[in-house]
């Protein structure tokens, strides 16, 4: 029997770009700090815990949807087609 020596459907390259990451890491710190300010003030009905934390918050998670709904359109090339190789 032959031994299959490459899986199939798997390329090699990440699932998104650079700038998905980028923006995933950003939504993550928002999140954090959304919540790292909530804990500081320990306040339950203080002003940073009522409106700055959650607004944090929901936008990092905003931000974290469209890093991973965003691909790059045909008019915005990608990244690799740039470095094609020489």
């Amino acid at each position: 029997m032959p031994k299959p020596s490459k899986r199939r459907g798997r390329s090699g390259t990440l699932v998104f770009e650079n700038r998905n990451y980028v923006l995933l890491l950003v939504g993550a710190a928002l999140i954090v700090i959304g919540f790292a300010a909530m804990y500081v003030e320990n306040a339950y009905q203080g002003f940073v815990s009522l409106y700055i934390s959650p607004i944090l918050i929901v936008g990092g998670y905003a931000e974290i949807i469209y890093a991973l709904l965003w691909s790059p359109g045909d008019d915005e090339p990608a990244e690799e087609k740039h470095s094609a190789p020489q």
